[in-house]
This record gives C-alpha cells, structure tokens and sequence, in this order.
C-alpha cells in the first residue's frame, strides 16, 4: 500500500497536481473546551504558576547586579574630567536599564503566574498583555542599529 501511494505521488508530481493533506482538526475549530478535535490536548495549572514564580525571581539576581553596579560607582569623583563623567553616564544608563529588566522580570512573572491559576483567559487576552509588556520596556537596538539594516 505504501508503495502504491508513493507511485502516486511521484505521478501527481510530475503534472503539477500534488496535494497536501494536514493532520489537524476542522477548520474553526479554534480550541474549543470540549471540543474533540482538542480533547487530547493538557495543561497544568501549576506549572504556569512555577514558570512564573521562577521568572518573577529572576529580579533577584538582578537586584543583587544594582548594588554590586552601585558599590562599584563609590568613590569615583563628580564628573570633572572626561572619563568621570562618560563613567557616570554609563553608570546611569546601566542602572536605568537593569531597573527595567528587574521590573520587567516582575510584570512577566505576575502574567505567567496568573494565567496559570487561570487558564480561562482567551489567548488573546494573554497575548494583549504580554504585547502591552513590550509597549511599557521597549528594548534598545543593538550597536549599530537594527540588524536588519546593516
């Protein structure tokens, strides 16, 4: 039988008649509870809750970088030369931008974190929060700009 449908496939091939069969469930079908065509596929409540309690303390280790960042700034002067004050806007641009990763880790963890407790949030409803996330901490481009115009 195998045969005979490879036979037929490199027929169909040659005169551009090929098709495409897909393994999936009626179109529309959208993943509705109850659904058959969904019925096989699981989630488990507590391990969104874990993956966001463990991005939620990813803030953690970077709050420990800020005051290690901060205890490395001690005793540099003022800003009197070239070099103290290019320092010190390093240091600022640094701080700010760990501040950001720090809070951003918070806010990811928190929707992770709730949508495992409530898996009746729409996809949708997930996806517009997660997209207002990268509204709020819009990443800096990479040196050079954006790799698309190099």
């Amino acid at each position: 039988m195998a045969w005979d449908e490879w036979e037929q496939l490199k027929a169909d091939a040659g005169t551009g008649a090929t098709s495409t069969r897909l393994n999936q469930g009626p179109a529309g079908s959208g993943g509705t509870p109850g659904d058959p065509a969904t019925a096989d596929l699981r989630t488990d409540k507590k391990e969104w809750a874990k993956a966001g309690e463990a991005t939620g303390r990813l803030d953690e280790p970077v709050g420990a970088a800020l005051g290690k960042l901060k205890d490395g700034q001690s005793g540099l002067s003022d800003g009197h030369s070239l070099s103290a004050a290019a320092q010190k806007e390093l240091y600022e641009s640094w701080n700010r931008y760990a501040k950001d990763v720090r809070k951003r880790c918070q806010s990811l963890g928190k929707i992770l974190e709730s949508s495992g407790h409530d898996l009746a949030k729409s996809d949708e409803a997930l996806k517009g929060e997660l997209d207002a996330l990268k509204v709020v901490y819009v990443d800096t481009e990479a040196v050079g700009g954006p790799s698309g115009k190099r």
